[in-house]
């Protein structure tokens, strides 16, 4: 799979780039590669590029994360459908209407997919859910996962035709793979052109449909897989598998895997940081000291110093989640808690009440 330009770099616009600014850049850009107008091969591709550049950055909640995780995460959360979905292009109705459109999407995009009269079948794309521990996000870990989804048949090779049959030019469009139908309103005659619903476009259909499939090219199949979880994934992050979703003639749909990060008991998750509260006694506080708190990653040694207040926080660099985009990992932010007892033994008040005697002999009243 070709890796992605960056879409600040696709439009040619700073990443600190105004809306106007990306407005203004992808306007120019959709006038010189529109594939309507632009006929190099190349260009369609560009325009693909280009709309899914600004389909992004456009928008301030995909653009907020596009800038957050770059493609390698962006991309696991959207899907191109999703790109493009609620995308706001009404600023250029103007723009694509000089090409004979209703809208931008009218033309511009079905004219990618349509070649001949047929609209081209991809697959659908599918989404499943797994779960993993604090412990597995921070380590990636292969995740057994199983599911359905139609492949292509295997007595057809997902073409729908019964072995050993020929083609044969569709009796519905002649050959054209489109079929025009008119209707009339007074002395006024409409017509409409639309894909061949028999032949799907083709021009041609075979004489006999596949036994197994009954035409359809495509049979549902249980898929179990391995899925590779990256060290330091977040909540709700996806994982796009290419070409593990449903069978299409023009090529399969992708496989979204949504997961999610179970609660932990003791850790809590901020970005790459995470927090602890470790509960030190009083005497620790006061005296200082060394205690051991766990970490992800095994145990560490913190050093208490002497006169700590509770709710003082620590940091120990490097124990947090590993970094996606950026590397390294967050810091691991212990939060100190002086545990009071609740019951005391005679020793222990014994001892307490001469301290309380000390600090009044040395220590005047909270207020004077």
């Amino acid at each position: 799979m070709a890796t992605k330009r960056d879409y600040y770099e696709v439009l040619g616009v700073a990443k600190s780039a105004s809306k106007e600014e990306i407005k203004a850049a992808y306007r120019k850009l959709a006038l010189q590669f529109h594939p309507d107008r632009n006929k190099d091969s190349g260009a369609e591709a560009k325009f693909k590029e280009i709309s899914e550049a600004y389909a992004v950055l456009s928008d301030d909640q995909k653009r907020q994360q596009y800038d957050a995780y770059g493609h390698a995460g962006f991309d696991q959360m959207y899907s191109r459908d999703d790109i493009f979905r609620n995308a706001d292009f009404s600023d250029f109705e103007d723009l694509f209407g000089q090409f004979g459109m209703g809208g931008p999407f009218a033309g511009a995009f079905s004219s990618m997919f349509r070649r001949g009269g047929r609209v081209h079948e991809y697959g659908a794309d599918l989404g499943v859910e797994i779960q993993v521990t604090l412990e597995e996000a921070a380590k990636g870990v292969k995740k057994d996962l199983g599911y359905h989804r139609s492949k292509a048949c295997s007595t057809c090779n997902g073409s729908g035709a019964e072995p050993g049959t020929s083609k044969h030019t569709c009796s519905s469009c002649n050959g054209r793979g489109q079929v025009q139908q008119s209707r009339r309103a007074g002395p006024m005659a409409f017509y409409t052109v639309t894909t061949c619903p028999k032949c799907g476009g083709e021009g041609s259909a075979y004489e006999k449909p596949c036994k197994k499939c009954g035409g359809n090219g495509k049979v549902s199949e249980y898929e179990h897989i391995k899925v590779d979880v990256p060290a330091g994934i977040d909540n709700g992050m996806r994982i796009r598998l290419e070409g593990m979703g449903e069978f299409g003639r023009d090529g399969p749909g992708d496989l979204y895997v949504t997961v999610y990060v179970a609660e932990h008991k003791l850790f809590q998750r901020r970005e790459g940081d995470l927090w602890l509260d470790a509960p030190i006694t009083f005497t620790q506080a006061a005296l200082g000291g060394e205690i051991e708190v766990p970490t992800l990653f095994g145990k560490a040694k913190l050093h208490i110093p002497p006169g700590t207040s509770s709710h003082t926080v620590f940091r120990l660099k490097g124990e947090g989640m590993p970094r996606m985009r950026r590397g390294g990992k967050g810091d691991e932010m212990v939060r100190t808690i002086i545990d009071v007892p609740k019951k005391l033994s005679a020793k222990q008040k014994e001892l307490l009440k001469k301290l309380d005697e000390e600090e009044k002999t040395n220590k005047k009243g909270l207020f004077g």
